[in-house]
């Protein structure tokens, strides 16, 4: 059984093509929080430690990236950025099955089985768990209304804006919970985070940025709907989401952010839209979709090509900038490890890193349990809609809690 306290990054793409990821252990370490420069700290961290580098990326660092703040309610309380060495790396081939990548520390990985670390904890049970929300409907409502009126004055043209369902005191089963979430989304960017006391239980259908040798590729999701309850149905509703002028509108903008962002350390005339509006289907819902790729100009460094694109446009808005100062004027929560990144760089400097959306995240120390979700704004918004997609998206979630009596 695994160490209650012992660091993992489980990476999981749900597919029986690709093996999946798992880090264990703490080699070298470097964790980072508001004040310091943490793009430049990670510079150095992975210039001098070239391994399998795992970690995470919080949304707060747009802080780093541009002259914002953030100031609202922080229950989870994790570091702006942690990344480590880990002590061995696996591939997980499925039925039992593994390869060792890479073992820092030898004594400690001989005669460890990764698969023990994913079992779930003997004493969890599903547990109904209300969830309260930071933002009363009635707030909610209004600042809707009040970020249509600066779409209408041309302040922008779209805000992803996010609220906080949350319980205290609740002693939560991480592992249990992950293995439910998981199993009801098999979304192909899932990932499962410890890290002393917090945990992040991140069922994601989202690749925030991906480099393999001088490619990126970024895919942005802009359009949801759910599947239907037949071949039929599932192929009209398909259609539906492809033919939606909203949702067209949502995804158009934020693939030209993408664009613009990756525009930055791209080599000249490299970026390009490879996939507008594919529909791509998964377990409960299909998502519209857009890929954009580029080749990244030599002289810049991964940690650079992060900073140029970090937050994702997906979780702002555009314009960016105008759009995640009007997100901290609204929002009740600081969204911290929410809509911020998990991943990996390997040996030979290429990286994956997803969206954190559909996660819990948890301090074990507080035994706080957060839970936030979002949905795009624009001029076609209807804040009553925009708040039942957030309340569809938790109740998603929220059937899979398990936890301890």
């Amino acid at each position: 059984m695994n160490n209650p306290k012992e660091t993992i990054f489980f990476l999981n793409k749900n597919s029986s093509q690709d093996a999946d990821l798992m880090a264990i252990g703490v080699q070298e370490e470097l964790t980072v929080s508001a004040g310091s420069d943490c793009f430049q700290a990670l510079n150095e961290f992975l210039q001098k430690h070239k391994k399998w580098v795992f970690g995470f990326l919080s949304y707060d660092l747009k802080n780093q990236v541009e002259n914002l703040s953030s100031n609202n309610h922080d229950g989870v309380e994790f570091p702006e950025i942690c990344f480590i060495v880990p002590k061995v790396v696996y591939s997980l081939t499925g039925n039992g099955g593994y390869d060792v990548l890479d073992a820092y520390d030898k004594e400690f990985s001989d005669n460890l089985n990764p698969y023990s670390f994913l079992e779930s904890e003997s004493a969890a049970k599903k547990t109904e768990v209300s969830l309260t929300s930071r933002t009363p409907k009635e707030k909610y409502l209004n600042d809707v209304g009040s970020l249509l009126n600066h779409i209408k004055r041309g302040d922008i043209y779209e805000a992803n804006y996010c609220v906080e369902f949350y319980h205290e005191q609740f002693n939560l089963a991480p592992l249990a919970t992950y293995k439910a979430a998981n199993n009801a989304t098999l979304a192909p960017y899932s990932a499962y985070l410890q890290h002393g006391d917090h945990h992040a239980i991140c069922c994601s259908p989202e690749l925030y940025l991906q480099k393999k040798g001088s490619t990126v590729v970024s895919k942005p999701i802009k359009g949801t709907i759910r599947r239907g309850t037949d071949p039929q149905e599932d192929e009209e509703l398909k259609r539906q989401l492809f033919s939606d002028k909203k949702e067209r509108s949502e995804n158009v903008m934020i693939v030209d952010l993408v664009r613009n962002d990756l525009s930055k350390t791209a080599k000249t005339n490299s970026v390009t839209v490879n996939e507008l509006y594919g529909i791509h289907t998964f377990k409960t819902l299909h998502h519209m979709i857009s890929t954009v790729t580029s080749q990244v100009a030599d002289e810049v460094s991964n940690s650079e090509l992060l900073k140029s694109t970090f937050p994702m446009g997906s979780m702002t808005g555009a314009p960016k900038i105008s759009a995640m100062n009007l997100i901290e004027q609204h929002e009740d929560t600081k969204r911290g490890m929410y809509s911020g990144a998990i991943g990996f760089f390997t040996p030979e400097g290429d990286f994956t890193f997803n969206v954190v959306i559909r996660s819990f995240l948890y301090n074990s120390k507080k035994k706080y349990l957060s839970l936030m979700a979002g949905s795009a704004i624009t001029a076609k918004s209807v804040p009553e809609n925009e708040y039942r997609e957030c309340l569809l998206k938790v109740s998603a979630l929220k059937n899979s809690i398990h936890g301890f009596d």
